[in-house]
């Protein structure tokens, strides 16, 4: 018998935030489950559902024509679904010993508490939002929804100028800069690292400074934000460091995003130490029955470091809904974990990464051997052969692979998909040699990249 009060025999399953893992869970359940079975209610916050916040610096850019092709499904299509959808609504409380949620209409500011049986937490990711003079200045964006899309569009068709000042050189930062250079900005990435792309070992990111620069970005590195500046009209006009000022009319932040789990937290959930929610295989939140997480809000288990992480992508978000769906659904189903995967490109530059990094390596205690590589992404023979470089860990001794990060032109971003499947299944380097990889001199010289990597490395961790 239901715990709540309502329609007799009809359980209620309770979904918090209207993007991918939680459309996709509460879809999910409504294949297994029918509306005479499970009641589905959805609480967000936005104005759209089910969209793809990857796809919004190539809406920006001009890759994408509209807004209203970055979404999978429509609140309508979801509603026609027998889901509970309310939009323009958040939820503001979590009682878990009393099994509701409390709501408050944006618009009007009225809450309200609505009992579940089931609940879903899918409260995704918030943007890296400095806390420094001129942050919340008009002409500065975040671009992690549809409206911050829509809104820095709408700075860009206003801005006197053309210049542009990207803070941050992650795989928002990298994206926003080739955005930008699409639609004409001269553009300047402000970076506190050594290299771009933090993601990626330094050798691996000093490849992708260069080809940046050869674009025409003007790459700042080891610089920290100090301040925005603001003109008379109260606009942003620069970027300041402790060093220089960039001139600016129009500031994006690329910094990255942290777990949206306050709400969580203030329930009394269990968190990681990345602040991301912590649940078992099945999705399910550690200790607690009947509350399951997914998305961005989550952390999830690192199978190569078997460590728990961090990782932020719609695929993995996607995924989570739809073995929380099926567990809700009566079903079942497991997420077993990541390998952290992660694709990007800066104009023609395709940037891979898969596994561990050298410091990932050595901060869990492993010892490991590199190999770096240089080869083509075709037959050297063949036209449009570019040229890749591929660095590749293998565990000491045992030779097991541990992480490969490629960086080139035509046909480096997906080569990483080879190495991910080997970390997956535990290969060793050796084992990866032998791999029965497609070949044809249009595709790639007769040893793939990946495996010339794998050569070299099995060569050096043989004892």
């Amino acid at each position: 018998m239901s715990m709540r009060e309502g329609q007799d025999g009809t359980e209620r399953l309770v979904v918090i935030g209207g993007d991918a893992a939680g459309m996709s869970a509460a879809s999910q359940a409504r294949r297994l489950k029918g509306p005479g079975e499970l009641e589905i209610v959805a609480f967000e916050r936005g104005r759209f559902t089910s969209f793809s916040a990857c796809g919004i610096p190539y809406w920006v850019g001009g890759d994408v024509a509209e807004r209203d092709a970055l979404i999978a499904r429509t609140p309508e299509e979801h509603r026609a679904r027998g889901i509970d959808l309310r939009l323009g609504t958040e939820v503001t409380a979590i009682d878990v010993p009393g099994r509701r949620v409390r709501a408050r209409d944006v618009d009007s500011g009225t809450e309200s508490w609505t009992p579940y049986d089931k609940l879903v937490i899918a409260t995704g990711a918030r943007p890296v939002r400095p806390d420094l003079p001129g942050v919340d200045a008009p002409g500065v964006h975040g671009v992690q929804t549809l409206g911050d899309g829509q809104a820095l569009l709408q700075t860009l068709a206003r801005a006197h100028g053309r210049r542009a000042v990207v803070v941050g050189a992650g795989y928002i930062g990298v994206e926003m800069a080739e955005a930008l250079i699409n639609r004409g900005f001269e553009v300047t990435v402000v970076n506190r690292g050594k290299e771009p792309m933090s993601t990626l070992d330094a050798d691996m990111g000093r490849l992708v400074h260069r080809a940046m620069e050869g674009l025409g970005i003007t790459m700042v590195n080891d610089a920290e934000v100090t301040k925005i500046l603001t003109g008379e009209d109260g606009r942003a006009r620069a970027v300041a460091t402790q060093d220089a000022e960039y001139p600016a009319d129009v500031v994006v932040l690329g910094i990255g995003v942290r777990p949206d789990t306050a709400l969580a937290r203030a329930a009394g959930l269990p968190l990681g130490a990345h602040g991301g929610l912590l649940t078992d295989l099945a999705m399910r939140v550690r200790g607690h029955e009947d509350i399951w997480a997914g998305g961005d809000c989550v952390e999830v288990l690192n199978l190569v470091s078997g460590q728990e992480q961090y990782v932020p992508l719609g695929t993995h978000a996607n995924k989570h809904g739809q073995v929380i769906g099926s567990n809700v659904g009566g079903g079942y189903a497991t997420f077993p974990g990541v390998v952290g995967t992660a694709v990007s490109k800066v104009c023609d530059l395709e940037i891979a990464r898969t596994g561990l990094r050298e410091k990932d390596a050595g901060r869990v205690g492993l010892r490991y051997e590199t190999v770096t590589i240089e080869s083509t992404s075709r037959a050297g023979y063949y036209p449009g052969a570019s040229p890749m470089t591929v660095k590749m860990l293998a565990e000491r001794r045992t030779g097991r692979l541990l992480g490969v990060q490629i960086v080139g032109r035509e046909g480096a971003a997906k080569r990483v998909d080879i190495a991910a499947v080997a970390l997956t299944a535990q290969m060793t380097v050796e084992q990866m040699t032998a791999l029965d990889l497609g070949y044809a001199p249009p595709f790639s010289p007769v040893w793939d990249p990946v495996l010339v990597a794998a050569r070299k490395a099995a060569a050096k961790v043989r004892p």
